[in-house]
């Protein structure tokens, strides 16, 4: 898209001002749709495919997901990651669906210290649960807030891999944490 736009613009220098108008408009239109395809491959607004899933539009897709991350219980402390605000309702963004028509969903988290050892843990512990609680296919990506954590690029690695996620899943021991940091009172 960006290689049609330059090419417009560039012809607009010999050709007039209408060429360049009709280059952003095209770039405006194909932003502000937000499409997918559904079954049939006609294409649909993202409200219509989150309605499909269930929700009434993007504002309630994220509000299921904050519900199910507030209770999550921190590893260390006697405090849920709402509480300690490592969690919070605009962390949690619902982005336009990927071409295979699977709704986005971007969580960030903000680690209570820059050195926080648990941070991985944490980013795992939000994966699980999000898996867990939405009855439907939806990617996650998980990152730590931009510049709150001394190691964040390697940690985002780390909890957006699905075979780091899977192999730390098999691990008796960290599964064990997780289910504990996850686990709904009863």
């Amino acid at each position: 898209m960006f290689s049609y736009i330059k090419r417009k613009l560039s012809e607009s220098d010999s050709g007039g001002s209408a060429n360049q108008t009709d280059a952003l408009l095209a770039f405006k239109t194909e932003q502000s749709l937000a499409r997918s395809v559904d079954r049939m491959g006609i294409v649909i607004g993202e409200d219509a495919l989150l309605q499909e899933l269930g929700y009434k539009n993007a504002s309630d897709l994220q509000e299921t997901v904050y519900d199910a991350l507030r209770t999550i219980r921190d590893p260390e402390k006697p405090a849920t990651l709402e509480d300690l605000n490592v969690i919070y309702e605009d962390g949690i963004s619902v982005m336009p669906p990927t071409k295979s028509n699977v709704s986005v969903v971007r969580i960030e988290f903000n680690p209570t210290v820059p050195h926080c050892s648990l941070a991985t843990l944490i980013g795992l512990c939000i994966r699980v649960k999000v898996e867990r609680s939405l009855p439907h296919n939806i990617k996650l990506d998980i990152f730590i807030k931009k510049g709150m954590h001394n190691t964040e690029d390697e940690i985002n690695k780390q909890i957006n891999d699905k075979e780091r996620i899977a192999a730390a899943m098999e691990n008796p021991n960290l599964r064990e944490l997780v289910e504990n940091c996850i686990k709904d009172e009863e």
